[in-house]
């Protein structure tokens, strides 16, 4: 994937959704890049060592607004948008796949378009890890540091399975379309399930609003039908691979903040994340929920500022 600068004015070109009333909690300036077949929209905010943060699914670069304002003080934060998520384009199918490996290699592209070639701070969540952690095993030298936020990046064991609500999303194609594609049913009740307080409803206004369409919620479906569990799953392949690479990533600092009340990534996932990088400092919220940014946000965000402050990069 080749991405070369996109001139864009956002007031003059028809986004996926109208972004003013969500300018207050979201108040960024935008960058595009264009690709054969689509646009990638990205925040680009502040000066100094880079903070890369990846969202997930079915969230948007919405979901990092508190940690943008915090660092960007003292760091050069980029947080991009998935393609099919937040203001990044809507390309069909025969365009773009929405499979993992689609999206690691745009991460990748999108590193190199802007000549990130070490001192990388990662920050991932839910999908994000997966993404994330795929592109950093592949060019470990890129990273410097880590922040792990209820994601996961290796082979679900066959014994964990995962909730029923993603596995009936994932294998029963026709009422899961209606319900996510027509009714907005996973990126609405996520707002309520993957949190343990109350979600003000502007927040909730603002994660939602980039899925306001039947076209504008193909990657929220995609990615949950996307879950590598098996072997004949075309995500595995990579799955698979980043698992058996994540070894590269053992000497790099890691911090891991994690929400215990996450019905998807739980303490079984937490365990994984431990065994694999024994070193790591680890943050455990009792009353955090999956959305860990939402529940316990101002503590997340002075640690991560804390943690880049203790592990400080090479110059």
């Amino acid at each position: 994937m080749r991405f070369t600068p996109a001139d864009i004015d956002a007031d003059n070109i028809s986004l996926p959704f109208d972004i003013a009333p969500h300018r207050r909690l979201y108040p960024f300036a935008d960058y595009w890049l264009k690709a054969p077949g689509f646009i990638y929209h990205y925040l680009d905010e502040g000066q100094g060592d880079p903070v890369v943060a990846v969202h997930g699914n079915p969230t948007w670069s919405f979901y990092y607004r508190e940690i943008v304002k915090a660092l960007r003080p003292d760091y050069r934060v980029i947080v991009p948008d998935h393609v099919g998520c937040g203001l990044s384009s809507r390309p069909s199918e025969k365009d773009f796949t929405y499979t993992l490996t689609s999206h690691v290699d745009n991460m990748e592209s999108f590193l190199d378009y802007l000549d990130l070639k070490n001192n990388v701070t990662l920050i991932v969540h839910d999908w994000g890890g997966m993404i994330g952690m795929a592109c950093a095993a592949r060019r470990p030298e890129r990273i410097a540091r880590i922040v792990i936020l209820n994601t996961w990046a290796f082979v679900i064991p066959p014994d964990k399975g995962i909730p029923w609500q993603l596995s009936f999303l994932r294998h029963f194609p026709v009422l899961p379309a209606l319900l996510v594609r027509g009714l907005n049913a996973f990126s609405y009740l996520a707002t309520f399930l993957g949190v343990e307080k109350d979600m003000p409803a502007d927040v909730r206004t603002g994660l939602t609003a980039p899925y306001n369409t039947w076209k504008n919620r193909i990657a929220t479906l995609r990615f949950v039908q996307d879950i590598p569990l098996y072997p004949g799953d075309r995500s595995y392949p990579l799955t698979q691979w980043t698992d058996e690479h994540l070894h590269l990533l053992g000497g790099i600092p890691m911090m891991i903040c994690w929400g215990q009340k996450d019905f998807v990534f739980d303490e079984v996932a937490l365990a994984e994340w431990r065994r694999r990088f024994p070193e790591a400092e680890v943050h455990v919220f009792p009353r955090g929920g999956h959305y860990i940014l939402e529940d316990e946000g101002e503590t997340v965000v002075a640690l991560i500022r804390d943690f880049l402050e203790r592990h400080p990069l090479m110059t």
